[in-house]
């Protein structure tokens, strides 16, 4: 039998349907139902009152809240009812720090970004007791299903769903470290016991233990941003049982959500947030344990070490690094990101990507153009369910590379390529002319001895408005002539850049636009904004140690841009912009620092499909 066409077993179960006469009928029912190497959606799965819903704890071997009593976890269920009558079904399983609602957006929540680099921000709000405000979690109420996401889609094809609550948030046990270990451990110990490991509770508090007898042992995980950090939190693990993840737009280093390269950086859309912010935000658990968990997590773990001031990275954030606890991991992986992803950056997936295929992980990554989310398409992830979890060799294991959504295409007609960044993807050097306060050009070939140009900071005019700008002493701005043809850049952009600044500490923001800017209704989010990359200039030598800069003295630093998978249209031209403070990402010290740029000593790097030969101007 073609396994590609047609795999299934058959049981038969005794369905308690009470007719006129309490007469018990006999039913056939195929689970899994296979074509084309993906599981079915099966009539008899589809009313959600033909299934069963719990809510119970599974306790780990953490006790994150010192309470003297190990962590309890809660899960709910939601499964086919003919798992009652023996049938043994997989797990798609999800886990959230989100599901007992959140702190509201407050006055004072994030922190104050407008002072000078250094400096700590204050605010209003709890001024001479905290330079922020600590909103409260109103959990929601104490209602046995914990979320309905992912149900629908996976339950009918003859999957089971189970959610848990983070630690520290709902109704579970322990105290939230935002990446810590122990939201590590959380969903391991949840895997374990959907292997058969009786760590599994009725109650929160109580001694009478469940097992998850309807469980396969074989589970996969998947969720959209924490949702989707989590799994790879519990793949880091080793935990046997987690066969695949598939996380979407995932956070995988805490350093690189708020940091960039030594510079302190918001994601995009939240100003001003940091960990501690995004502690307060989950810290939805039991409140008598709040005062505690918050004197000893935020205030003292964090306070002590997140170093606003300058930016460094430290062991506290390499213990939030997913990539440092990766040589444990051993699930298959299919990744998801946005490249125009300004919140968790599209750096998050990638680095991951790339150890994963080091470590001859099996793994894919999905990218499509537009911002944050975006799982794979749904038939796209059923054939990685269908042959991890039911085990139907549907030719997935023998896929690697990437699927890459076209600028004008539809999300789920992603184009299919070996690999990304492309292989086809050769570096090309480009080269800085003179051109300010209005714009300078890029070149294919290295001019005569340029000199400097300088650009004076003021953090009250945004990117947009700067790249728009003809003629402004607040960016430096270089583009190549108009393109005659097509361009596909594919992989990370890196300059290479010679500076001075006029006092000890500067932002260094630098954009890669597409000009002219494209301000028409139906413009698309990949029209303007190519990609982007910031660093602080104090960590030209490490990132783990600032060194303050001697004003007018000139250093070197390079770093990468964000990925990116675009094909720049003919007709437009590509534009290097430099500048110092960044409105929408970083701190707004006063204006009027000097960034003095050594064009000769500065290059842009592209990585181009087709290489140098692929230019056309």
């Amino acid at each position: 039998m073609n396994t590609l066409k047609k795999h299934f077993f058959t049981l038969t179960v005794l369905a308690f349907i009470f007719l006129s006469g309490s007469q018990l009928i006999a039913q056939d029912v195929q689970i899994p139902v296979i074509e084309n190497g993906r599981a079915q959606v099966i009539p008899e799965l589809e009313n959600p009152e033909n299934w069963i819903r719990e809510d119970l704890w599974v306790e780990t071997e953490f006790d994150s809240d010192r309470d003297g009593k190990p962590d309890r976890v809660h899960v709910d269920v939601t499964r086919p009812k003919q798992t009652e009558n023996g049938l043994k079904l997989p797990v798609v399983y999800e886990t959230s720090p989100y599901y007992a609602g959140t702190a509201g957006m407050v006055d004072g929540l994030f922190w104050n970004v407008r002072h000078e680099l250094g400096e700590l921000g204050s605010n209003e709000v709890g001024e001479g007791k905290s330079r922020r405000a600590h909103p409260e979690v109103i959990r929601r109420g104490e209602r046995p299903i914990i979320s309905n996401s992912q149900i629908k889609t996976w339950v009918p094809r003859g999957y089971i769903v189970v959610h848990s609550s983070s630690p520290g948030t709902g109704l579970s046990d322990g105290a939230p470290t935002v990446g810590g270990d122990n939201e590590s451990l959380a969903p391991k110990a949840v895997i374990e016991w959907l292997a058969g490991k009786d760590n599994g509770y009725t109650t929160r508090d109580g001694n009478e233990k469940v097992m998850a007898s309807w469980s396969t042992g074989k589970v996969g995980m998947t969720g959209t941003s924490y949702n989707g950090t989590l799994p790879l939190a519990a793949a880091t693990t080793g935990v046997d049982g987690l066969e695949v993840i598939i996380p979407v737009a995932p956070n995988t280093s805490y350093y690189h959500y708020y940091r960039s390269n030594g510079l302190v950086r918001s994601p995009g859309g939240y100003l001003g947030e940091d960990i501690d912010v995004l502690y307060d935000f989950i810290h939805s658990g039991r409140e008598s344990l709040r005062e505690r968990n918050n004197l000893r997590i935020r205030d003292t773990e964090m306070a002590e070490n997140m170093d606003r001031r300058t930016g460094d990275y430290n062991e506290f954030w390499a213990g939030r690094d997913y990539l440092n606890d990766m040589p444990a991991m051993k699930a298959a992986m299919l990744m998801s990101h946005g490249f125009n992803d300004w919140n968790v950056m599209p750096e998050h997936s990638y680095r991951i990507y790339e150890e994963a295929k080091e470590m001859g992980l099996h793994t894919q990554i999905y990218y499509h153009q537009f911002g944050h989310g975006g799982p794979p398409p749904v038939e796209m992830m059923n054939r990685w369910f269908t042959h991890y979890l039911f085990g139907v060799d549907n030719g997935i294991s023998d896929e690697t590379g990437a699927w890459i959504v076209r600028e004008y295409d539809d999300p789920a007609n992603p184009t299919f390529y070996p690999d990304y960044p492309n292989p086809a993807s050769e570096p090309v050097t480009l080269y800085l002319n003179s051109g300010a306060p209005q714009k300078g050009s890029l070149s294919l070939n290295k001019p005569g001895k340029q000199g400097t140009e300088t650009l004076v900071d003021n953090f009250s005019f945004d990117g947009e408005s700067l790249a728009r700008a003809e003629i402004t002493d607040h960016r430096l701005l270089y583009v190549t002539p108009p393109l005659k043809d097509s361009l596909h850049i594919s992989g990370l952009p890196t300059i290479n850049i010679k500076l001075a600044s006029s006092k000890p500490a500067a932002n260094l923001s630098v954009w890669l636009v597409s000009l002219p800017w494209n301000e028409r209704r139906n413009g698309r989010i990949t029209d303007n904004i190519i990609t982007r990359g910031w660093a602080d200039p104090q960590n030209h030598e490490s990132l783990t140690e600032s060194e303050p800069l001697k004003p007018g003295k000139f250093y070197e630093l390079t770093f990468e841009l964000q990925p990116d998978d675009q094909i720049i249209r003919p007709g437009q031209q590509i534009g290097l912009m430099i500048f110092g403070s960044d409105k929408e990402f970083t701190i707004h010290p006063d204006p009027g620092t000097e960034l003095t740029v050594d064009l000769d000593a500065t290059t842009l790097t592209l990585p181009v499909v087709g290489g140098k030969a692929a230019f056309s101007w």
